[in-house]
């Protein structure tokens, strides 16, 4: 298998050495966090290398800096074709991870950002392979409560929004946990640092609802498809803490983590302790979705060669 060099990266709409993509130390972003950006995956099956819903996660690109008054100054098309492009001029022949984003640039200290604040957009690319254990993890329920509508809008996929995600992490870090669990501004489960959750309870499948500030996750989309479509019925509620330690089964979901399962939760075995039927299943079906072997979500992929 042919490996790819990520030396080229797209920045305003050119193709550049990484090293020559720089930015002035008073870039707004650098100071506030006035940054989008978006993740995807791209997976090579040998055959070709397949972008998994790229359209959706372009368009949730251009909304989360709509939110902001950030201007993003391509089209999507442009923004698509340059995914496309790049993955091309470094010889993808591997999985990888493609990051998007867009910042506000040189604006002085100035905090009243309109859309003529000037912008940058660039998009990097990296090899990527499993982010979690696929055979399950071991979550504990942080002490931060996830940023709320009331404040920071939680559907914005905005960089400083991740300073939250970030202390919950290094929170769960230091507990001897593989990742964190946030709870919203009401003590209800919203999500985790980087990942949608779901929770199987009494032959239910249960998700929190945006109200819960659960972002509206594009892989999180994908699996309550999937799920209907096998006759499953999905449920969009608020989530209590305790439901977690009662759950039988419980997985994350998101670009990165694509379908992992919870084990134990606050050191409670859930379930049997190890990945459930019903998750597996979904991760099967994922699998072969993203892989190209599900003729059913083809539109899903983009084929870059």
């Amino acid at each position: 298998m042919k490996s790819f060099s990520t030396k080229l990266v797209w920045f305003d709409g050119k193709f550049v050495k990484s090293e020559e993509a720089k930015v002035p130390v008073m870039t707004h972003a650098i100071h506030y966090g006035t940054s989008v950006f978006e993740g995807l995956r791209g997976y090579w099956n040998s055959k070709n290398l397949n972008i998994f819903r790229l359209d959706d996660h372009i368009k949730r690109f251009r909304n989360s800096g709509k939110i902001y008054s950030i201007n993003l100054r391509f089209t999507n098309k442009e923004i698509s074709n340059a995914i496309i492009q790049l993955c091309k001029r470094n010889s993808v022949r591997r999985s990888c991870y493609i990051r998007p984003f867009y910042f506000v640039g040189e604006y002085g200290i100035n905090l009243n950002v309109t859309e003529k604040a000037p912008t940058h957009t660039a998009i990097v690319m990296f090899e990527f392979g499993d982010l979690f254990n696929k055979n399950g993890i071991k979550a504990g329920i942080s002490s931060w409560r996830r940023i709320h509508e009331i404040s920071t809008p939680p559907l914005a996929k905005m960089g400083g929004n991740y300073l939250n995600s970030i202390l919950a992490t290094q929170e769960a870090k230091r507990n001897g946990y593989d990742e964190s669990i946030l709870l919203d501004h009401l003590g209800n489960v919203s999500e985790a640092p980087g990942e949608n959750i779901f929770i199987l309870r009494n032959g239910e499948i249960i998700t929190p609802p945006s109200s819960s500030s659960a972002l509206e996750g594009i892989t999180r989309e994908s699996v309550i498809e999937i799920v209907r479509n096998q006759g499953y019925k999905i449920i969009e509620r608020e989530i209590l803490r305790t439901e977690l330690y009662l759950a039988d089964e419980i997985f994350l979901t998101g670009t990165a983590a694509e379908i992992t399962p919870v084990t134990f939760v606050d050191g409670k075995k859930i379930g049997n302790g190890i990945p459930g039927k019903l998750t597996k299943q979904i991760r099967s079906t994922y699998s072969d979705i993203v892989m190209g072997k599900n003729k059913k979500y083809a539109h899903w992929l983009t084929a870059v060669y």
